[in-house]
């Protein structure tokens, strides 16, 4: 279940706020790249033993392609301080205790402990962590100053650190805060669950906008309920019991090998089609030509359950080419980049440009 290596650290490549990518020698491996959460394991340094997870880097996993340190045994951090009584990663060998928003000794205990409604806040839901820039593009082009709040539930990578994205967007002011729920860790704020992140996002962090969606590192079977994003269907739910507004973003692409991604993502049709019980906004990109016809055809099968809103996507590919050399995102979905599957990346902004006139 688990490849254990030993590695020697030879030097730090890069870092961002939460995650630092180092080289490391591994015993009978050869160079790799490893990958340290130092608030779980603290930092190491050249020269340093590390005990390393192999797997998914044996397994050539396209987002989880490091060898990700367990433990510095020479040099073990200090003990946690403060408050906090959330678990997550509940009874592995990695748990950890964070403090909770929505949990008694948390400042915003109150705040939260009879909350019940988003007020009509819109809640953008998507599939893939990917869409998260091309949405948050859009959305600011045309609401310049929208406050956006980042939901991260646990479907894909746990840590919030493991993503460049998130630190990157708010670097550049894109981002306001995230807040990561369930056995998702490494937020802004912690949740117990999707609801109660909804509510702290509103009510805590005072979002304009919520946006959900999975971390980097979906998992799919090629099944037709085997896949994490089978979540975005049960997100449109809590936005809607909540009081607040869902748009659901579909799953486009013009460039998937596979046929059931291709036009809308069979993703999109079971989690909007089948779990997502409540109504919700499905902007519809007018795409234009042979493939813009089939995505309108296809998404149309969610009208009944939906209301379907055609969106113009006129000047998006430009907003998103900005947006990239502007924040330094890297627009990217299962390694296709912006013009490699542009269908995608306008399908997000989409919703993005739907939303801001929901404001």
């Amino acid at each position: 279940m688990i490849r254990w290596r030993k590695g020697t650290v030879e030097g730090v490549r890069r870092e961002w706020p939460g995650a630092v990518e180092l080289d490391v020698t591994i015993s009978g491996d050869g160079p790799r790249r490893a990958l340290a959460y130092p608030a779980l394991v603290g930092r190491p340094e050249p020269g340093d033993t590390v005990l390393l997870n192999t797997t998914a880097l044996a397994m050539g996993l396209g987002t989880g392609g490091y060898a990700m340190v367990v433990a510095v045994p020479d040099r073990l951090p200090p003990d946690p301080q403060g408050p906090g009584h959330l678990v997550k990663a509940r009874y592995t060998p990695l748990q950890a205790t964070v403090l909770g928003a929505d949990e008694q000794d948390s400042p915003h205990h109150e705040t939260l402990r009879e909350a019940d409604s988003l007020g009509g806040a819109p809640v953008i839901v998507a599939d893939l962590h990917s869409a998260l820039p091309a949405i948050l593009a859009a959305l600011l082009a045309e609401r310049p100053g929208a406050r956006a709040v980042y939901v991260m539930p646990d479907g894909g990578a746990l840590p919030a650190w493991f993503s460049m994205s998130i630190a990157r967007l708010r670097d550049a002011g894109a981002l306001a805060a995230t807040v990561t729920a369930g056995q998702a860790f490494g937020g802004d704020l912690e949740a117990v669950t999707v609801h109660t992140a909804l509510l702290a996002a509103r009510l805590v962090l005072s979002a304009d906008v919520v946006i959900v969606a999975q971390g980097p590192g979906n998992l799919g079977t090629g099944t037709r309920w085997g896949f994490s994003g089978v979540t975005a269907g049960e997100a449109v739910n809590a936005a809607a019991v909540l009081s607040g507004r869902p748009v659901a973003s579909l799953r486009v692409s013009a460039g998937d090998k596979r046929e059931r991604h291709l036009g809308v993502s069979h993703h999109s049709l079971t989690a909007y089609g089948r779990v997502a019980l409540a109504r919700a906004d499905v902007p519809v990109p007018e795409l234009g030509g042979p493939f813009g016809a089939r995505v309108a055809a296809e998404a149309a099968a969610l009208g009944e359950r939906h209301d379907l809103v055609p969106v113009a996507v006129e000047g998006l590919r430009d907003v998103l080419a900005a947006a990239e050399r502007d924040w330094g995102v890297r627009l990217s979905t299962m390694g296709r980049r912006l013009d490699e599957d542009l269908p995608y990346f306008l399908t997000a902004a989409a919703a993005g440009r739907h939303t801001a006139t929901l404001l």
